[in-house]
């Protein structure tokens, strides 16, 4: 017996047991077996673990709404077999009938598969896994159109948006000429078609329907209601983010679906960089109204902020949908409190908080070519200047001096063209620098 939570009975054993010739020895050695095995079943304890690497002690992980297991339905059904009128019937009437995603849809052959007034196959992480691998055919919401219907012994297949599969799949392989001037009977582009796949099961014959009774049967996933875009939309979402979009409310996590249908289009769009994080900032409205900054990261808001004039701004950053998107059982995070944000600059206390970094064009960690020269033997560095010791340079104006012929004519005459000293105890540079002169008397003209 080969399994992860047994024991592995080796060769040489089993090979001894056969070759061994003692009933009793075999039977003793058997149940000594039999009780390793029995232990371990004992001490073996299962875990799951989810898409996002978590363990859930083996119960169902958290998902999305859209994911879970659908509230089975309560169709009142014939017990008398469909016949061929009936057959038709049912065909005429769902053929080519438009509804709306009340789930998202997965490309690929297999689909979804429903029972009637049963559960739906696959449902929690095994109908996210096949929406990750396949791709989305239709979101919740989506217009949807049945292309085609089959009606086979036990079940009704409806092919959605065109179905899965290549129109005329089996012409595709036959080609016709001779030599190398064969050339395919269909021809065309080779593109994968984006159409899903559902099947309505009924678990033995299926009984005698009506359309009605067929689209009752298949609520949970399409909605046959005449409806609008945004009506079909919010009806795939829980009460209070349903009423958050119809009031033209938007909350931090809303997808751009959502925002969209919440406001509508944005009157501008402006793209930026917070770190190694892009982000588009959603701008609705206009001075003096409210304006509100909407902050996206991929498909989510991660940041609202609301501006109205002579108020400081509001920020809110706290996720509000991602409790009500998921199955967990998990409180609401509470409300976003706004917080206030300071006008002007941020000012930094030098004691306790470090600098803000110089404005740089390097990336976090990264390491310039100079930079690794630096330690290198025979690099250059940068150029240290001795200090300057107190006596090398004595100030000249503290040594004694005898004063000057020119400053007693100087004060005598305070109308002169010359400009005052501000000291007239200290003479000037230049002064100190030449030796006294006597004075030249002036040139007879004559």
């Amino acid at each position: 017996m080969n399994s992860p939570f047994f024991p592995t009975i080796s060769s040489h054993t089993t090979h001894h047991l056969r070759a061994s010739g003692n009933k009793v020895l075999r039977a003793a050695a058997i149940s000594c077996a039999i009780c390793m095995l029995a232990g371990s079943a004992a001490l073996a304890q299962v875990v799951t673990i989810d898409h996002e690497g978590r363990a859930t002690d083996g119960k169902d992980p958290a998902v999305d709404r859209r994911f879970m297991q659908i509230e089975p339905t309560k169709v009142e059904l014939a017990k008398s077999a469909m016949d061929a009128k009936n057959r038709q019937e049912v065909i005429r009437i769902m053929q080519s009938e438009q509804g709306f995603a009340m789930r998202p849809f997965p490309k690929g052959h297999r689909g979804l598969t429903l029972v009637a007034n049963g559960k739906l196959d696959p449902a929690g992480e095994q109908y996210l896994d096949m929406i990750t691998k396949s791709g989305t055919s239709a979101k919740p919401g989506d217009r949807l159109v049945l292309t085609d219907v089959k009606i086979e012994n036990n079940k009704i297949v409806f092919d959605i948006n065109g179905g899965p599969d290549h129109k005329h799949s089996f012409l595709r392989h036959i080609q016709i000429g001779t030599g190398p001037n064969m050339s395919p009977v269909v021809q065309g582009d080779d593109q994968d078609p984006v159409g899903a796949r559902l099947t309505l099961d009924f678990k033995g014959q299926i009984p005698e329907l009506t359309g009605s009774q067929v689209k009752a049967l298949l609520a949970p996933l399409i909605s046959f209601d005449v409806k609008t875009p945004i009506q079909a939309f919010t009806d795939t979402l829980p009460p209070k983010l349903k009423d958050a979009i119809l009031n033209h409310h938007v909350m931090v996590g809303m997808s751009t679906d959502m925002v969209t249908f919440a406001l509508g289009p944005p009157q501008r769009k402006v793209r930026e960089m917070e770190g190694q994080m892009p982000f588009e900032e959603w701008i609705y409205g206009q001075p003096p109204k409210p304006v509100q900054f909407v902050r996206i990261n991929g498909n989510r808001v991660i940041r609202i902020e609301v501006a109205n004039v002579g108020e400081t701004p509001q920020i809110f950053d706290k996720d509000e949908v991602e409790g009500l998107m998921r199955t967990d059982g998990s409180p609401l995070t509470p409300a976003a409190a706004p917080r206030t944000v300071a006008m002007g600059d941020v000012v930094k206390d030098p004691t306790t908080q470090a600098p803000a970094a110089p404005p740089s064009l390097r990336k976090e960690g990264e390491a310039l070519p100079q930079d690794q020269q630096k330690n290198a033997p025979g690099a250059m560095k940068p150029v240290q200047f001795p200090k300057q010791k107190t006596d090398d340079y004595p100030d000249a104006s503290h040594l004694p001096r005898s004063p000057n012929p020119d400053d007693a004519d100087q004060a005598a005459k305070p109308d002169s063209a010359q400009p005052a000293q501000a000291d007239h105890g200290k003479p000037t540079d230049a002064e100190d620098s030449q030796p006294a002169s006597p004075q030249t008397p002036p040139a007879n003209p004559n």
